[in-house]
């Protein structure tokens, strides 16, 4: 291990033989990091936090701190980090408030510096969270969403797939998987065909999608009757059955 002299790292912490550790950071007794991982100068992982391997930790990040929700009591909770992961600097990830809960970061998820990710939210595979992007409880970001710098979520909110969310926007509701949004509050703008393609989702199903984009948002339907437009009009198409469920499982409402 390449630990740095003014680093504190608890004898109880588990830590893989080529772990790095900055100058003047701390790990406590209940972290664990797996082969690979670099933590920068001045990082506190703390809490029941694991992390996997391969990960870049920056200067200053704060990972497994205490959640700042009121109702917590003290419970064991949990920070789990998966693998690949870059987290940039002053990044802040709470544990979860709820006993045996845990907040959750994918592989390959990039958290650029000052993002905050609060209790109990889940982001997964290959999201970025650009600069102060932050987080109330219960957040989840899906598979390869794009979050802009100085984006508020509100809790319980769901960020669908391949969704692309512009700079400071509020978003206050469900993002629809795959839209191009902006605004305080947000509005779907449209299909992010930048990120379909680059993502290789074929051409016949971003047409399909396309189509049931323009229902859904622009034919001024109720969210249950463009629900049903959809199924009848569109041929269907993984993304566009996933669509239809995402939408269909809204407990907050779809942002439009």
């Amino acid at each position: 291990m390449k630990i740095h002299p003014t680093a504190i790292v608890d004898k109880k912490a588990k830590l893989a033989d080529d772990v790095e550790v900055g100058p003047y950071s701390f790990i406590g007794p209940n972290v664990d990091i797996a082969s690979g991982t670099v933590v920068g100068a001045h990082a506190v992982i703390e809490g029941h936090t694991t992390i996997g391997k391969g990960n870049r930790i920056f200067t200053g990040a704060v990972i497994g701190s205490v959640t700042q929700d009121l109702k917590y009591k003290g419970e064991k909770s949990y920070v789990r980090i998966g693998d690949d992961n870059i987290i940039r600097e002053y990044v802040t990830i709470n544990l979860g408030t709820a006993k045996d809960s845990s907040t959750v970061i994918g592989n390959k998820v990039l958290l650029m510096a000052y993002s905050h990710v609060a209790h109990d939210c889940i982001i997964k595979d290959g999201a970025i969270i650009a600069n102060c992007g932050t987080f109330a409880g219960y957040v989840t970001i899906e598979e390869k969403a794009v979050i802009g710098g100085l984006t508020g979520i509100h809790q319980f909110v769901r960020i669908g797939r391949l969704a692309i969310i512009g700079g400071c926007s509020k978003v206050v509701q469900d993002v629809a998987p795959y839209s191009n949004c902006d605004g305080h509050p947000l509005k779907v703008y449209g299909l992010n065909t930048v990120g379909l393609e680059r993502a290789g989702i074929p051409q016949e199903s971003r047409t399909y999608l396309k189509k049931a984009f323009k229902i859904l948002f622009n034919s001024g339907l109720t969210i249950s009757h463009a629900l049903d437009e959809i199924k009848s009009e569109v041929p269907k198409s993984p993304e566009v059955n996933y669509l239809i469920e995402f939408v269909s499982a809204s407990k907050r409402g779809i942002s439009r």
